[in-house]
């Protein structure tokens, strides 16, 4: 059997996702979004879908870099993440059997025994299906909500990453996996020689360990991360199981592949056991000209004021002093994240400042492919063969309709050219996604 595409589910718990407007769609559940019911129900669907994982974005601030106030974000609905998502990971456990769980974790908010102590129970409850997506997180705002005056500069975030890293991989393998015997009859519960203390010090971090939370059926969650810089790359090829990355177009998406996997390669480790995924949002309809209005009504409902206010907390840069007629290509941004803003800069050739807000507000600037199943299944596939991705995260346009038509009609298709999986091979998360 050849190389087999990877799909991962892009979720958020909170009215909007990808595009801003859909909750206001009269097909979409996004006022449901305090209810656990509607995240079990979206697990089902992408299990069903044979999904290899299903993550969490996290954003603990409200979006109010743009002219300093959280307005935008309240009064239309905004990128909001309301919930924590560790807690909402439990439940799905409970209602799915093979789908991998992720939620967003940030190092430069959390201590490492927290982050270990987290995820290793969530990999048992789960049943190995346990993910830790990887942020260093982008605003002071965030920060300020821990109590911290402001972030440690980029370089520094990623060194400081790399401790926490490694802090919890050490702390991951306090507990040997035969550490507990449980024999009754004899009256031993553990072995004390298979536990050791994890005694981490590093520049930024320090733990003494052991773990409370005995080795996990994974032994350490799968790792995500989705950085786009210079270091960011660095860090994927160090730790990353899956890159979540975003390129809008065939050549730059190539371009990323092979950057990372030699850099993964270059690192000592097996390329193939790093999964790039780009994001993609997917409007389907049964002719393509049903499928454009869908997509056209759907982009109607979004807010570009919005659009602008979320991209300015993601590039870390008040947007609000430009003019909105500015062509992006005469803008200058030296501060906040760069990468995020090149992504930004090249989906937007051509286009002002209001434009990209616009786009923004629809598709957080990532590819929107919009037609029949057989087209969606067709650029899929081509971009799949062209080693331009081992798969995508699936961005929907709104829940839980987009995941429910790609699950139902394109699945199928990519089922039947051989290049998707039928059923799910592996025990967990990581099995699969290496399968």
């Amino acid at each position: 059997m050849g190389r087999q595409l990877h799909f991962v589910g892009y979720c958020t718990i909170g009215p909007s996702w990808h595009n801003n407007g859909s909750w206001r769609h009269d097909e979409s559940d996004g006022t449901d979004f305090l209810e656990p019911g509607r995240y079990e129900n979206i697990a089902r669907i992408l299990e069903a879908g044979k999904f290899d994982g299903l993550f969490f974005v996290d954003v603990q601030t409200l979006y109010d870099t743009y002219g300093g106030v959280f307005d935008p974000c309240i009064k239309y609905g905004g990128h909001m993440c309301m919930l924590d998502p560790m807690q909402m990971l439990t439940a799905m456990a409970r209602v799915t059997n093979h789908i991998g769980l992720s939620a967003t974790m940030s190092t430069s908010l959390y201590h490492p025994f927290h982050i270990a102590r987290a995820f290793a129970s969530l990999d048992h409850i789960s049943g190995g299906r346990a993910a830790w997506n990887i942020v260093t997180s982008a605003t002071d705002r965030e920060a300020q909500n821990y109590g911290m005056d402001r972030l440690l500069d980029k370089a520094q975030r990623y060194d400081h990453a790399d401790e926490v890293v490694e802090a919890c991989t050490a702390l991951w393998n306090s507990w040997g996996p035969d550490a507990l015997v449980l024999d009754r009859q004899a009256g031993i519960f553990g072995d004390p020689s298979k536990v050791r203390y994890a005694n981490y010090a590093g520049k930024y971090v320090k733990t003494r360990g052991p773990l409370m939370t005995p080795h996990s059926p994974q032994g350490s969650p799968v790792l995500m991360q989705a950085g786009s810089s210079a270091r960011g790359r660095q860090f994927a090829a160090r730790w990353a199981e899956i890159v979540f990355t975003l390129q809008n177009n065939k050549a730059d998406m190539q371009a990323f592949y092979r950057d990372i996997k030699d850099r993964v390669a270059n690192a000592g480790r097996d390329p193939s056991h790093c999964a790039i995924l780009p994001a993609t949002d997917i409007v389907i309809g049964e002719t393509e000209s049903i499928a454009r209005e869908r997509a056209d009504y759907i982009d109607s409902l979004a807010n570009a004021e919005l659009g602008l206010s979320e991209m300015s907390n993601h590039i870390g840069v008040d947007l609000s002093g430009f003019p909105m007629d500015q062509p992006l290509s005469e803008m200058e941004i030296t501060q906040g994240a760069r990468g995020v803003f090149d992504i930004i800069m090249s989906g937007g050739k051509g286009k002002t400042l209001h434009d990209a807000g616009h786009q923004y507000a629809t598709t957080q600037m990532s590819p929107q492919l919009v037609g029949t199943p057989m087209m969606i299944a067709d650029h899929i596939h081509e971009l799949f063969e062209a080693e331009a991705c081992d798969g995508f995260v699936i961005c929907p346009s709104i829940t839980p309709g987009s995941f429910y038509q790609f699950v139902k009609s394109v699945v199928p298709e990519l089922q039947r050219r051989g290049i998707y999986r039928r059923d799910y091979s592996g025990r967990t998360f990581r099995e699969n996604l290496r399968s």
